[in-house]
């Protein structure tokens, strides 16, 4: 049977966004390839028409994912009335739908641990996409230079990753609240100069 001229890139784009949502889910050591495959519906085989290796799709997967990422905080600060486009971003962020979602949520608060014990190839990107985040969160925030932009941009991500990890550790639905909501508003405080 042939094949469109796209069928290859088609499949590979499906096997990145399922890898994607379960490395965030369930870490990369929880999804086997032969398992992913066989959900998708193909051959454990096939995998390496399209990857010489786990790491090479883990890269992918988590690029993919920082994408989503940065489409969500894009939503955000377009549906936000102008003035208040970054306590938009930090109230989606730290939100209890993020929170019990994992396997569609950021990769950086799913993955950062992983991420450092991968490739220096796959850090690199990450890094590099980490990077970004910050610009973009960055043009929210005061600073002199661009680059003391960006820099308060990845503080303010990792800090709320940070938040997000401790609630989703949390053993039950109220301490889970109390902790998004408290970061919520020590972020937005932060961001307006009220400590």
């Amino acid at each position: 049977m042939r094949y469109s001229a796209d069928h290859k890139d088609r499949v590979r784009k499906q096997i990145v966004r399922a890898a994607s949502r379960r490395f965030r889910g369930r870490g990369s050591e929880g999804v086997p390839i032969a398992d992913l495959m066989r959900d998708l519906e193909l051959t454990h085989g096939g995998f390496y028409r399209h990857f010489p290796c786990k790491e090479e799709l883990f890269r992918e997967a988590l690029l993919d994912g920082l994408a989503e990422g940065k489409a969500r905080m894009a939503a955000a600060v377009e549906g936000a009335p102008a003035g208040q486009e970054l306590e938009a971003i930090i109230n989606a962020y730290l939100s209890p739908e993020h929170c019990m979602n994992p396997a569609v949520g950021c990769p950086i608060a799913a993955l950062t641990t992983e991420v450092a014990r991968h490739s220096k190839k796959t850090r690199s990107r990450f890094a590099r996409a980490l990077e970004g985040h910050g610009d973009e969160l960055g043009r929210f925030l005061p600073g002199r230079t661009a680059a003391a932009r960006r820099s308060a941009g990845m503080l303010l991500f990792a800090g709320m990753a940070g938040v997000l990890n401790l609630a989703r550790a949390a053993p039950d639905k109220a301490v889970r609240r109390r902790i998004l909501e408290e970061g919520r508003a020590f972020y937005i405080r932060a961001m307006r100069g009220k400590s």
